[in-house]
């Protein structure tokens, strides 16, 4: 059913997303506090602090954590200390640890926050028989069209990503199941950015998790 998709899918500050199912898997963890040692796989878009923050990782991360980020990220994890890494290019299949997913181009058209030519990235993770897109910090992007996911975890706020409008624009390229709203009410955009994107939806398309305010 729809609604098992997200079971244990919560969503923290910012981009931070995280995903307990067979295995217990992060995105972009930020300002978490709690010293939890629980996870499998930490997957990393880009180096901003905002999204590679070292002091969240340190209080998930167990010596058999997978940490995946981009190639030139891979050297801030080591310099704190991160040894089980693995460096990422975009538009690549992988596999770590028997899971499989796989990389989109994350990047900004029009403003010099992301550029293409850094190789940041988002993911397509495959678990449990479902396809979970973590967006990143990216714009409405060409490469969009060839992506298929059963969930999309997309940004919203504007300023440094899509608008909420983009992001709706973006969902109905992709088509997933569900569609979930990130990146507001943190760093840039609002609480009703993430209402505006949920409301405008195709009706095909489900939608949930707001992060509480």
């Amino acid at each position: 059913m729809t609604k098992d998709l997200l079971k244990g899918v919560s969503l923290h500050k910012n981009a931070g997303i995280r995903i307990q199912k067979s295995r217990t898997i992060y995105f972009d963890p930020f300002l978490l506090d709690e010293n939890r040692k629980d996870a499998d796989f930490i997957f990393i878009s880009h180096s901003h602090d905002d999204h590679l923050d070292t002091d969240s990782i340190k209080n998930i991360v167990r010596e058999d954590t997978v940490l995946v980020a981009p190639e030139n990220c891979i050297e801030a994890l080591k310099t704190a200390g991160f040894g089980n890494t693995l460096g990422v290019l975009p538009s690549k299949s992988y596999e770590a640890a028997g899971l499989k997913f796989r990389t989109v181009p994350m990047y900004n058209i029009g403003k010099k926050f992301h550029k293409k030519e850094n190789d940041w990235v988002g993911y397509i993770v495959y678990i449990d028989d479902a396809a979970y897109y973590f967006a990143g910090d990216t714009d409405l992007i060409p490469e969009m069209e060839e992506i298929q996911a059963d969930v999309a975890f997309l940004p919203v706020g504007g300023t440094y990503t899509m608008t909420a409008d983009e992001a709706v624009r973006a969902a109905g390229i992709i088509k997933p199941r569900i569609a979930v709203p990130m990146h507001y009410a943190d760093v840039a955009g609002t609480k009703e950015d993430a209402e505006y994107f949920i409301k405008n939806l195709d009706p095909a398309i489900e939608s949930a998790v707001i992060k509480g305010r």
